[in-house]
């Protein structure tokens, strides 16, 4: 059998990995292709494109890149005619992979989508698409799955994956060992995004927010990045100030950091649900170009931006978005926190029940397999009706 996965970044990366290796439990000898990341990669992915080279957010920053991102697209495109799957798994990204499920469902591939879009909360007519064009739907949101069946999608809860993985691998005493932590000092930890350019918008208001911070608390500031990410040329100009304000620099250990954290300021996203999870005390912030601001903010229709919020239904972890992301803003409400150990705590117990939220009985990438596994034959089948009919 042939597999063809996509992932876009990071996240979906790691999720569909996790998938591919228990399609891999089932089909030892399938051969998977696709849009891979480094761990789809190292699940055996053979990656016709890479998927580094897709993260973008943005309306307006992604113009830039259209060329690209589409002449990669192309390439999968050509390829997966030239070598047609049996099966698609895609994750993510709906920009790129709802244009590619259009392709495949021409040439009759079942269509897998692993992280549903979050049509619920903006361009809720993408969900008509949606319909037609996938034909199973692994929500990893709860309350996704009864939305998006009320408008006929067959859509399945499958439990969030970081539910069952997010961990901290040391003690709270090896942390400070490890990074020669200074005991008696309260951890505040910085998560200013994965990519790069939200990265470089959300630093300079951090650095301003510790400044004001260190006035009033005796803190240990950390940055969690991902492996090699702040060495990158784009943060030469973050290195002195950095260092001026004794913020430690930690590398790809980001659970832990979060974990041994009294605090988090965590850039919206896929983190905060991390920290929700490991059950951080969170202040989320998010801020993008202007024009994208302005051209998406008309068309949300989500009560909060942040999903530790939405999974809740109602507000546990202050946001601060686009214009309220301020030093002032995000100073008052870190405060508010150091300030109160019985409102961190308060804070702690509702975290706790947004990860039970997240939590679904069984190992969700193996939920995801087994119903793929099951739903297959009988899309082949299908298909092999019409073609014969067709014929």
């Amino acid at each position: 059998m042939q597999f063809l996965a996509s992932a876009g970044e990071a996240s979906g990366d790691l999720y569909a990995s996790g998938v591919v290796h228990s399609l891999l439990s089932l089909h030892p000898r399938a051969r998977f292709y696709g849009c891979a990341g480094p761990k789809l990669q190292a699940a055996g992915v053979e990656p016709i494109i890479d998927a580094r080279g897709l993260a973008v957010v943005g309306l307006a920053e992604v113009v830039g890149h259209l060329p690209r991102i589409y002449g990669e697209y192309r390439k999968l495109v050509r390829y997966a005619k030239q070598h047609p799957p049996d099966a698609a798994l895609l994750t993510d990204s709906p920009d790129f992979h709802l244009r590619l499920a259009r392709h495949l469902k021409r040439m009759g591939v079942p269509v897998y989508y692993l992280v549903a879009p979050q049509v619920w909360a903006w361009r809720q007519s993408r969900v008509k698409i949606i319909r037609q064009l996938v034909d199973k739907l692994f929500c990893l949101f709860p309350f996704e799955e009864r939305w998006f069946r009320e408008r006929g999608v067959d859509a399945t809860y499958i439990g969030h994956p970081l539910a069952t993985v997010v961990h901290t691998s040391l003690s709270r005493d090896e942390f400070f060992e490890k990074y020669k932590l200074p005991r008696g000092k309260r951890v505040l930890v910085l998560l200013p995004g994965s990519r790069t350019g939200e990265a470089c918008r959300h630093l300079p208001v951090l650095l301003e927010s510790v400044a004001q911070l260190r006035q009033h608390f005796d803190l240990s500031v950390i940055l969690g990045t991902p492996q090699g990410f702040y060495r990158a040329e784009a943060f030469a100009k973050f290195r002195e100030p950095i260092a001026s304000l004794s913020i430690q620099i930690i590398e790809n250990d980001t659970w832990n950091c979060i974990g041994h954290a009294d605090l988090a300021l965590a850039a919206s996203g896929t983190v905060t649900i991390e920290a929700a999870i490991l059950g951080t005390p969170t202040v989320t912030f998010y801020k993008v170009n202007p024009l994208t601001w302005a051209a998406g903010r008309r068309l949300v229709k989500a009560p909060f931006l942040s999903m530790v919020n939405l999974i809740a239904e109602r507000q546990i972890v202050p946001e601060l978005i686009q214009h309220e992301m301020t030093s002032s803003n995000i100073t008052s409400a870190a405060e508010a926190l150091l300030n109160s150990p019985e409102r961190a705590d308060r804070m702690r117990v509702e975290l706790g029940r947004v990860r039970a939220l997240l939590t679904c009985e069984g190992n969700p990438f193996e939920r995801a397999a087994s119903l793929i596994e099951r739903d297959l034959p009988l899309r082949t089948h299908s298909r092999s009706i019409l073609q014969e009919t067709i014929k």
